[in-house]
This record gives structure tokens, sequence and C-alpha cells, in this order.
């Protein structure tokens, strides 16, 4: 069905296409058109129910009020919830969201990349893949008015919002240690991206600051891929290769879930036989029992950065690099007790 344009309003109103154009984007007033004429048709356009072309709109005004939300995985808990916020905040200011998933897949993000800019997005909050820099560097040289989110690029300078992802793997890894584990497993992804690298950083430091052995073999790295079953029996066959194995770390949520799956099925129990601890929340890490500790990040003031950053791009044409690091909690649940002194072998 053929949808309501400026020239049927302007037929029945009885006015000029322009003159209709000038009063929906309320220049009537500036174009001296008469009040009467600009309620008529406003009552029209209601009537009728039209809906501008946001892309003929973009052309004329520069401006089609849409963001563009590109994540690593919209189904995974962390990205769902930004994404659901940020729809919200922009809202706020008049801006729909349209967004994709990448699957940390180049090929794909460009393709995102491409649809966004056919649809002229107004400004971009980007999760960017491996090699995703040039793609980057081509938006900032162009002053597109973009923001990153959960990483960085290191050697281009732009706008992000991202936790403190050293800082919250380090306080796991002194919770367990505190706790009294001293051999301790870190599962992590392949990805050598910038949040990912200070995880591993932030783990290490604190394991090294209180003198804690934590070599090469007690570090497994998933690729992001994989299934859901190669991956729990690729953890479950690290975690029986581990002899006395007392906790185990998950640098992301999804992880951490692949790793209840593969406790379970070891026929271990968690708090009890191995300790569990996540970077991420998850609305299973509430509701199991026992609960399982993670490194919580701030959603809400995650997705309220991101729009604000943007939103000063957008609207005040501000090009000042704002860079926001947010904590992360530690969040601590029954997954991880006092150290008993069984263990398993």
């Amino acid at each position: 069905m053929k949808g309501i344009s400026i020239k049927d309003i302007a037929k029945q109103a009885g006015v000029s296409p322009t003159t209709v154009s000038f009063v929906l984007n309320g220049k009537g007033r500036e174009k001296r058109i008469s009040e009467q004429v600009s309620k008529k048709i406003l009552k029209l356009a209601a009537k009728l129910k039209y809906k501008p072309n946001q892309l003929a709109r973009g052309l004329r005004t520069g401006k089609t009020k849409t963001i563009g939300l590109i994540v690593e995985d919209i189904a995974n808990h962390f990205f769902a919830n930004v994404a659901k916020i940020v729809e919200e905040e922009a809202d706020k200011f008049g801006y729909k969201v349209l967004y994709g998933s990448t699957e940390d897949n180049l090929t794909k993000a460009r393709g995102l990349l491409e649809v966004l800019e056919y649809r002229q997005v107004d400004g971009y909050i980007i999760t960017p893949t491996p090699n995703l820099d040039k793609e980057i560097e081509i938006l900032k040289n162009s002053r597109k008015p973009m923001v990153l989110m959960d990483r960085y690029l290191p050697q281009i300078p732009t706008n992000y919002v991202m936790v403190n992802n050293f800082q919250g793997a380090y306080d796991a890894a002194e919770y367990l240690l505190g706790l009294g584990y001293r051999k301790i497993a870190y599962v992590t992804t392949t990805s050598e991206q910038i949040q990912m690298k200070e995880r591993m950083n932030g783990f290490t430091a604190a394991m090294k600051a209180h003198g804690a052995a934590f070599p090469r073999k007690m570090v497994k790295k998933i690729p992001f891929s994989i299934s859901k079953d190669e991956a729990v029996s690729q953890i479950m066959d690290f975690m029986k290769s581990i002899p006395g194995l007392d906790a185990i770390f998950f640098a992301t949520n999804y992880l951490g879930v692949f790793g209840i799956e593969s406790i379970k099925d070891l026929g271990w129990k968690i708090g009890e036989d191995v300790a569990l601890i996540s970077f991420d929340d998850h609305d299973l890490f509430r509701l199991h029992t026992p609960g399982i500790t993670c490194v919580s990040q701030p959603i809400h003031e995650i997705a309220q950065n991101l729009v604000q950053v943007l939103m000063n791009e957008l609207n005040q044409h501000q090009h000042q690099i704002n860079q926001v690091v947010l904590p992360a909690t530690l969040v601590k649940r029954e997954s991880c007790r006092k150290r008993s002194k069984t263990t398993v072998a």
C-alpha cells in the first residue's frame, strides 16, 4: 500500500507541496505561513497518518534522527541490555536506533556499516571487531559523530565508553586469593582486543602481587566462533587436566554459562569442589543455586554515557574526544566460599 505523501496532503489542503513541507518541518512561522493554514496542514497530516520518509528528509535537512548501533552479539545479556537502554535514552532526544550484530566478524561489521551509511544515520555507537581500524579511521576523518563501546582502538583517538577491565579482573583474582584459593584457572577468548587484554593483565597482576603461581597451563582460550557444545567440551578437558584445581575465572558471561554446564557435566559442585567467578553479570548467575559471583558492569551508566557523548557531538557540534571509563563492581555470591580442605583431583 502506497504511503501518504506531502503531495497528497497539499492536494487536500489546497496549498503547494512546498508549503506543506515548511509546516511539517517546523518552518511555517519563519516562512510567514498563516497559523490557520499551518493548523489545517498539521490536522490533515495527523488524520492521514503521514509518516515522513527518513531518507528524503535526510537529503533535505542533513539529519535523519537515527543512530546506528553495532554490537558484538545482540543475544548476549550485556549487549542486549545496553541496546535496550540506548534506545530509551536516544528516544528522549528524538532519535531512533538501528542496530545489528557483528558476531565478532569483520565482514559482517563492514556490511553493517555500509547499510547504516546508506540509511544516512546521524551518528554511530560501535563495538569494533578486530581489524576494523580502517573503517573507524574513515568515520573519524569524515567527522562522523561516533562513540565506541566496550572497547577502544589504542592507535586511534576516539570517543569511547567502557569499564575498568583491569581493575575488575584484579579485584576478582584478589577476592579468590583472599578466600584461600591458590590453584586458579583462567578461561578467556582468543580475542586480542584491548578489553580482553586488560582483563588478563589485571588478573595476572593480582596473582603476581600476592605471590600466587599462575603458569600458562592455567589459561584456556576459547574461539568465539565455535559451537556451545565444543566450547563446553574444551572447558571440561581443560579443567580435568589441572590436578587440584580449586577455582576458575571466566573472562566473559557467555563463557561463564558454558563453565556452569561444564562443571555440572563433570559431576562437580560449584562452591564446594571448585569456586567460580565470571566477568559480566547474567540473570542465570543471580538465579542459579548457588549464586555465581561476578564482576558486574554498570549497564545503565554505560548506555546513558554512550548516548550523552554522541548527543554532545550531534547537537552541540563538539569534537573534543570524550573517553569514559566506569568502575566495575564485584558482586559476591555463594559460588566462592572459604576454601575447603577437600579439593578436586
